[in-house]
């Protein structure tokens, strides 16, 4: 497994994905933006990735994989691993710059019609101070992602077109319900908002949640998806 890391991190990944991990976290600091759209932007390394990207060109990396001396299951959960990897640097990043988003919107005064709607914060949908029940929603939204990708891509490894556009599209929706709909929504948004953004303990245990479901959805990610390169014939 060491070996296949190696060879995800030295061979699949192209550089351009590190400059995304680097850069994206640093939306954070855009201030009144959602903070939630920043984790959008990591999925377009999937395809950078699954494409096997050299200059452009795709290089039969899965096809490659499987004809080395390896499981078929094995590579998929080097992928899956390597994803993973990406999705909690990327968040780590985001994280350290967190207190700095702080300063930065704390001194972004209020305007009149912001204050008659009873804001908080001129940051739309949830503000910072909910920034781990985000983190949660998140992490959630991560593995939706890839229990829609890696079943997708791995019943043939071709369909990484189709297999994209369903999973950034279900996140950009599952996360706008949840961070920027919600919030809004007359009668329960004001509560809701309040539960997201209440004592640190309760956002700690939704992150704690999100994690363990995070782990749980993974594993059947990795079941489906090794199941179905077994049986693709390349």
């Amino acid at each position: 497994m060491k070996a296949l890391l190696y060879k995800e991190f030295k061979l699949a990944m192209h550089p351009i994905c590190y400059v995304f991990i680097c850069i994206f976290p640093l939306m954070i600091l855009i201030p009144s933006y959602p903070i939630a759209v920043g984790f959008i932007y990591i999925l377009s390394c999937y395809p950078i990735i699954f494409l096997g990207a050299n200059k452009g060109q795709q290089s039969n990396d899965l096809l490659y994989s499987t004809l080395l001396p390896v499981r078929k299951k094995d590579i998929v959960l080097a992928r899956i691993l390597t994803i993973s990897i990406i999705q909690f640097v990327f968040i780590a990043i985001m994280s350290c710059l967190y207190p700095v988003a702080v300063l930065i919107n704390q001194n972004i005064p209020l305007t009149e019609e912001q204050i008659t709607q009873g804001l908080t914060s001129t940051i739309p949908g949830i503000p910072l101070e909910g920034y781990v029940s985000i983190l949660a929603i998140a992490i959630l939204g991560y593995a939706i992602a890839d229990i829609i990708f890696f079943p997708i891509y791995y019943k043939n490894g071709k369909s990484i077109v189709m297999s994209t556009l369903f999973t950034i599209f279900g996140f950009i929706f599952y996360l706008a319900i949840f961070t920027i709909v919600l919030p809004y929504i007359p009668v329960i948004g004001e509560a809701y908002k309040g539960f997201l953004c209440g004592e640190l303990w309760i956002q700690f245990t939704l992150l704690a949640g999100a994690l363990l479901i995070y782990v749980g959805i993974h594993f059947l990610v990795y079941k489906i998806s090794s199941e179905r390169l077994e049986k693709v014939d390349f």
